[in-house]
């Protein structure tokens, strides 16, 4: 009898075995879901395509698409280079120090998102923390609204999307040879220059996986903009939300999810055009 080929053996082990009937459970539901989003989008109120042309004539639908592009691209830059201050710190921090700094990022993911911005309200509204600090330095005469508009929503979105930046831009800054800027300052490069000549360009990869994640993630913010923004700032998972449960337009609800949902698909299909996603996200080094 013939020899089962490692590859064979590899496919037919019992592990693979055993995750199957869960990969296809969860890949099964998942799919079922978006079949009746998608069903819903052409099926509500009326079978059609009337759904899809709002997103070409609706002025509302363009405004909360424009407010989220706009703020999503703030938040995301400045989570990046924030994360990249922090991550470049960590990696030429002592040992000591760089777990300190890692529990810190990590401290995030253990705390409730809801947690989170209910006490960035209580550090950002009038009487707040960093209203009176400023007040008793004597920066500003009177307090600066930081709450209920895109300000708040801005700063909470970057506090809880920091470790989405830092982690996959330690990933890329640590595994830059550290005699590469030593072999820059040996021909005469200043740690200025070696920077911006020989490490930055060497970062690209996590500066890019660390922009698709934050930017990604930030489309769908919903608890964040909401409490923050008080109402007055609209991103499209809460416009959504107003769609489903007060409106009840669940046709155009399933159209902007889906729509939603096609610019994420589009933008790691550009993300993967443009470098290896596996290489952007820390594998393959």
């Amino acid at each position: 009898m013939r020899a089962a080929t490692p590859h064979r053996a590899a496919v037919l082990s019992p592990p693979h075995l055993l995750v199957t009937p869960a990969i296809l459970l969860i890949g099964g539901l998942y799919a079922f879901a978006l079949l009746r989003v998608l069903w819903l989008s052409f099926s509500e109120p009326t079978l059609g395509f009337d759904n899809y042309r709002l997103l070409i004539t609706n002025a509302t639908i363009h405004r909360v698409a424009w407010t989220t592009l706009w703020i999503c691209c703030v938040a995301t830059a400045i989570t990046v280079v924030l994360g990249y201050i922090i991550a470049y710190a960590m990696v030429h921090a002592a040992a000591s120090e760089r777990r300190l700094i890692l529990f810190c990022v990590l401290l995030t993911f253990w705390l409730s998102v809801l947690v989170r911005t209910f006490a960035w309200i209580m550090l950002l509204r009038t009487g707040g923390l960093v209203n009176e600090a400023l007040l008793a330095l004597g920066l500003i005469d009177h307090p600066l609204a930081l709450v209920r508009n895109s300000t708040g929503v801005i700063i909470g979105m970057v506090h809880v999307m920091s470790p989405l930046a830092i982690l996959p831009l330690y990933a890329g800054l640590r595994g830059i040879d550290p005699s590469l800027m030593a072999a820059a300052r040996g021909l005469g490069c200043s740690r200025v220059k070696s920077f911006f000549y020989v490490f930055l360009p060497l970062s690209k990869a996590g500066i890019a996986a660390a922009t698709l994640l934050t930017f990604v993630f930030s489309l769908g913010f919903y608890v964040t903009p909401a409490i923050l923004g008080g109402g007055r700032v609209l991103m499209i998972a809460e416009y959504i939300r107003v769609q489903f449960e007060q409106t009840m337009r669940w046709g155009l609800a399933a159209v902007l999810a889906t729509a939603l949902l096609a610019t994420v698909f589009a933008l790691l299909a550009l993300a993967s055009r443009a470098g290896d996603v596996q290489r952007l996200m820390g594998r393959g080094r």
